[in-house]
């Protein structure tokens, strides 16, 4: 093997060193960039490894109605935790615990046992829960502070407020919808602890507080609210209705002042009751409106020219559309009528004729142009579009024809309740709103809701005019009962039969009322809906009448004075109440209603009264027009009686 010259080792050497040298070097220079350049980096990052956090939920933010009064707001309560490591009894301590907090040994025991930080043994603890725990001073087990939701004036629009989890977040409605602006940052306690857990003695501990939520200010007014509650309970007891509910809003702003519904529940108690009972169904519920639709074909007819104050109509009480047979609830029809009468007489035909002249492209465009078919944007979960059908070649005439005195759509209660707030308000589509503003905690406004415009509906005029003609409905037609002196009212009634196993049922309506007052000036606008009614069931004897106590009730709270009226008697209205007539002679119950001042209209070619309308018990003003019923099949297509009480009692007269 060849010698290698003394020369070539030593430049080996050399180079060998030179590399060391430089590795030295750059490591050094690491170690230097490190401890100098990226020292406090890895100081945190090690303190993070050894700080084990206790989370602290901060303080939702407080709901207020409109009035400044809170609805909403979020309590001192405390929070019962465990550091797993530090637990050196897992049984006894679950044992103890388990007593004074109600809550199941195996549970804690689980709890104790888990290789965590920290864990979570009872959030929501009372005062006293949390003394006694503190005084058995457990290792490893703490309490903290965790706010509650708490209500000051009690179960208010609960569908609206909604519900907070017990991990302080929104479930549903406003705390939902809101949960981001509500819920703030949470806040930790940090405890210094080594690898294995275990609270380092006279280590770092660190607080850091929560930053609460920003506030929230309704439109809901509490007084308001309060009344709707209130007379939607009564008109689904004295009505015997399934459901019922009572929207009402400022027509100019969008603003909803109340939202009221039956079934309801209470929120500081909401186990107690169905989850359906929760959901808000003037917003998430669509349905065939019937009658009160007619307004928005008023209108669109009216921009279209369709249809105008001159024009004359003719009511036969029938026509045939696509081979289907469109029927006036007046079986002798109405005869010569002008346009204001065909609306306050709420004639099926004639605005079947007008869906028909307006042709699906046109009435569809109008029905998008009132806000129908698409959400409207309110600030609420579960806004549902609701379906209008699109118009096609395969659409058939009698779709429109339906459709002009509202039945074949399916719109939500706030989507009607806004089309007639747009022609209350010149025409102007708002955008239905329920959060007038939100704050900080210290008070600085941080977002407030102005009053949006979608779009311009119709005209100025057009709007006018369909509120002249709504006024006389009240004034003059089917909405009588929906007046209040001092306080003119413009609105329409509705009676829309309900859809049962894929076919209309003659037994099963919603009546409705949706209105505006004062009918010149209007800052409210209102929507009464009742399902499946006993008894007498039309929207102008049982809806009309709550409209005029809601109206009644709600001006004055807002601080609308009551205009004088000019009087047309000085002797006061004389109510009568109405007997059964059921099994009296055609001569023989006209005759009793004669004595008692009041109208009659026979519905029927037979000679015994089978129904009548208003129904028995009644209490109506002297002059009212009683409607009696003769024909069995009429009687039951009108859902005045049920197939089953007419067969059992009509057995002899039933064909």
């Amino acid at each position: 093997m060849p010698k290698i010259p003394l020369l070539v080792i030593r430049k080996r050497i050399t180079v060998l060193m030179l590399l060391c040298v430089l590795l030295a070097l750059g490591l050094a220079g690491r170690l230097v960039y490190i401890q100098l350049m990226e020292h406090s980096f890895f100081m945190e990052k090690g303190l993070e490894q050894r700080l084990r956090p206790i989370p602290i939920d901060a303080y939702r933010g407080t709901i207020r109605d409109a009035n400044g009064e809170v609805l909403a707001e979020s309590k001192s309560a405390a929070a019962v935790f465990a550091i797993p490591i530090e637990v050196k009894d897992p049984q006894g301590t679950a044992l103890k615990l388990a007593s004074i907090l109600d809550v199941d040994y195996d549970f804690l025991y689980q709890r104790l046992t888990k290789r965590s930080a920290a864990e979570w043994l009872k959030k929501r603890v009372s005062d006293e829960e949390a003394r006694r725990v503190t005084e058995l001073e457990l290792p490893g087990i703490g309490v903290v502070d965790n706010p509650v939701r708490s209500y000051p004036m009690g179960s208010i629009a609960p569908q609206i407020l909604g519900l907070v989890g017990v991990d302080n977040q929104g479930l549903e409605g406003i705390e939902l919808y809101y949960d981001k602006e509500l819920r703030g940052t949470p806040g930790r306690l940090l405890v210094e602890r080594d690898a294995s857990g275990r609270q380092i003695p006279h280590g770092v501990q660190q607080y850091v507080p929560p930053v609460d939520g920003y506030d929230l200010t309704l439109t809901i007014d509490h007084n308001i609210q309060r009344i709707a509650q209130r007379e939607v309970e009564r008109a689904v007891a004295e009505t015997g209705s399934r459901k019922g509910l009572i929207m009402i809003m400022n027509p100019k702003t969008g603003a909803i002042l109340a939202a009221a519904q039956v079934p309801n529940y209470d929120i500081t108690n909401h186990r107690a009751y169905p989850q359906e009972n929760r959901r808000l169904i003037a917003v998430t519920d669509p349905y065939e409106p019937g009658s009160s639709f007619k307004a928005v074909t008023a209108a669109a007819a009216l921009e279209e020219g369709v249809a105008s104050l001159n024009r004359s109509f003719f009511d036969p009480g029938y026509m045939i559309v696509s081979g289907w047979r469109i029927k006036c609830w007046n079986r002798g029809g109405h005869g010569p009528q002008t346009f204001v009468q065909t609306l306050e007489n709420s004639c099926n035909p004639v605005y079947a004729t007008l869906g028909i002249e307006l042709g699906g492209e046109r009435f569809y465009d109008y029905m998008m142009r009132f806000g129908m078919g698409k959400r409207l944007g309110l600030d609420f979960p579960g806004e549902a579009p609701g379906k209008i059908r699109s118009p096609g070649p395969k659409v058939p005439l009698v779709t429109w024809a339906n459709i002009g005195f509202g039945q074949g759509l399916m719109i939500t209660p706030l989507q009607l309740l806004c089309a007639f707030a747009t022609i209350a308000n010149g025409g102007k589509l708002m955008r239905p709103y329920l959060v007038q503003e939100i704050r900080d905690r210290s008070g600085k406004l941080i977002k407030e809701t102005e009053p949006q415009l979608i779009r311009q509906a119709v005209s100025q005029k057009t709007a006018d005019t369909t509120r002249m003609m709504l006024r006389s409905v009240v004034a003059k037609g089917s909405g009588k009962r929906a007046d209040v002196p001092g306080y003119p009212v413009a609105g329409k009634t509705g009676t829309a039969q309900l859809v049962e196993g894929g076919r209309y049922s003659h037994s099963k309506v919603a009546s409705s009322f949706l209105g505006f007052a004062p009918s010149d000036d209007p800052v409210m606008a209102g929507t009464l809906v009742l399902w499946e009614p006993g008894g007498a069931f039309y929207g102008g004897i049982i809806a009309a009448p709550v409209f005029s106590r809601l109206v009644a009730q709600v001006l004055p709270a807002m601080g609308v004075k009551r205009r004088p009226t000019k009087k047309t008697s000085d002797r006061p209205v004389v109510e009568v109440r109405l007997p059964s007539l059921r099994g009296y002679s055609i001569d023989e119950a006209q005759r009793t209603l004669t004595q008692m001042g009041l109208l009659t209209s026979v519905m029927g070619g037979g000679d015994q009264v089978l129904a009548q309308v208003p129904a028995e018990g009644a209490e109506v003003p002297r002059g009212t027009r009683v409607i009696l019923y003769t024909d069995p099949r009429a009687v039951l297509e009108e859902g005045l009686i049920s197939p089953l009480t007419a067969q059992s009692d009509w057995s002899s007269i039933l064909p």
